[in-house]
């Protein structure tokens, strides 16, 4: 008698888990509020010799094993309110499902320092993760949302703030932010995202 071989789910063209962090291109936009997310891969790419360089998908990629499985690096060159085009063109290439693709971004609601992770849900106003819930047709995308803190003033436009940088007395806390969001990423690509949504959210910088 025959019995089949349990083997890891992987798509047809070997990408197990796309990890895409959100952002706008252009050297203006470095070190951005709003870049958080392409700072997440920044880090990633260097732990693990992957340099984010080659355009595929509306992005920059790199391609790289973390924990056993292989994974795509995104970086949409699109801007952060199509990234939904560069997303969905890539899932739809390695013919992953939403469960398997993890969206690193900002998230004004939260002070910097603070990492908030779930395996589904709104968009919560940021408008890149809307993009992508619009043209994918599904909300079931894992998403690690990092604080940047929200306006320091009522009447400060919105864009105005997301798109200003960091100050020098915010650097231990985005540091301290971007490790958890780096941490919280690995577990992903272990399958274990209530592990990392127990060990990190309730954790703050201090």
């Amino acid at each position: 008698m025959f019995f089949k071989r349990k083997v890891r789910e992987t798509s047809a063209s070997g990408i197990n888990f796309i990890l895409c962090g959100l952002g706008n291109p252009g050297n203006k936009y470095e070190n951005t509020r709003h870049n958080c997310g392409f700072m997440v891969i920044d880090d990633l790419a260097e732990k693990y010799h992957a340099p984010v360089k080659k355009l595929k998908f509306k992005s920059l990629t790199g391609e790289t094993g973390i924990n056993g499985v292989r994974v795509l690096l995104m970086k949409p060159s699109t801007f952060m309110n199509k990234s939904g085009e560069a997303v969905t063109e890539a899932m739809r290439f390695y013919k992953l499902p939403p469960s398997k693709v993890l969206i690193l971004c900002d998230d004004i609601n939260f002070n910097t320092g603070i990492v908030r992770i779930r395996e589904s849900g709104s968009d919560g106003g940021q408008k890149g993760l809307q993009n992508i819930i619009m043209l994918s047709g599904s909300d079931a995308f894992p998403r690690v949302r990092i604080g940047v803190g929200g306006k320091p003033h009522p009447d400060m436009d919105l864009a105005d703030w997301v798109l200003s940088p960091f100050q020098k007395s915010e650097s231990a806390a985005l540091e301290f932010a971007l490790a958890n969001a780096l941490t919280a990423a690995e577990m992903f690509t272990k399958g274990d995202i209530i592990g990392a949504m127990n060990k990190i959210n309730g954790e703050k910088y201090q």
